[in-house]
């Protein structure tokens, strides 16, 4: 009999497939909580679908949401460079498909099967990014345009498609407001203001146009009457 050949390591069917319990692949509802800061932190996660925030709270009880991942993102890799304990909480926007990958099992893969490795430092290198362009946002841009940015990375502006899809997770304005580091009132205000620009529409959720761009390229988008 000839030898069954071994077929060449996939990350994608990796990342699709559980294992006999040790890759689990969980579904969980809007508004639940994933981990919570100060859980042990002993995996990585990777979202198959759906979209979920992570909050950050202070000694003195000031919660923020310091980002959100959604379909493709890893979150919890915090644990590979030596936490401990969960530095923040996630909880899911919207329906999710999640898997859970222990630490000795996708540090393993990452030695083991250069593709994984290829992918999971691709992803480590966006997230720095995202990082450094959310400081820069913070530090230099009006809420306004931090809220225009909020919604097109929400709507996964950039990513693999030029046109932004719709929001269909239940966003309410009192995260959005935590997001861009501005109070409920102003975020209204500037919906409103999208909404009557034909920026964005809701209809059940928020649909963003590619429009919503000039915001952040341009200040003080002009109703136009």
């Amino acid at each position: 009999m000839k030898p069954v050949k071994k077929l060449p390591f996939d990350p994608q069917t990796f990342l699709s497939k559980v294992n006999g319990g040790q890759r689990t692949i969980s579904q969980y509802h809007s508004n639940q909580i994933i981990y919570e800061q100060g859980d042990p932190a002993d995996s990585v996660f990777y979202i198959q679908k759906g979209k979920a925030k992570v909050t950050v709270v202070s000694e003195q009880g000031k919660e923020a949401v310091v980002a959100v991942v959604g379909t493709g993102d890893f979150f919890g890799e915090g644990c590979l460079a030596g936490q401990t304990l969960r530095l923040a909480t996630v909880t899911t926007l919207a329906e999710c498909a999640i898997m859970r990958i222990p630490k000795t099992e996708i540090i393993s893969v990452i030695h083991k099967q250069t593709t994984f490795a290829e992918l999971f430092i691709a992803h480590l290198l966006a997230r720095n990014s995202r990082v450094e362009e959310d400081l820069v946002d913070q530090l230099f841009n009006s809420s306004e345009k931090r809220l225009a940015r909020t919604l097109l990375l929400l709507a996964n502006f950039g990513k693999e498609k030029s046109e932004p899809e719709p929001i269909l997770a239940q966003i309410s304005q009192e995260t959005l407001a935590e997001m861009i580091g501005t109070t409920r009132s102003r975020v209204s205000h500037f919906m409103n203001k999208f909404r009557k620009l034909g920026l964005i529409d809701y209809n059940g959720h928020i649909e963003v146009h590619r429009s919503l761009l000039n915001v952040v390229l341009h200040e003080n988008p002009q109703i136009r009457t």
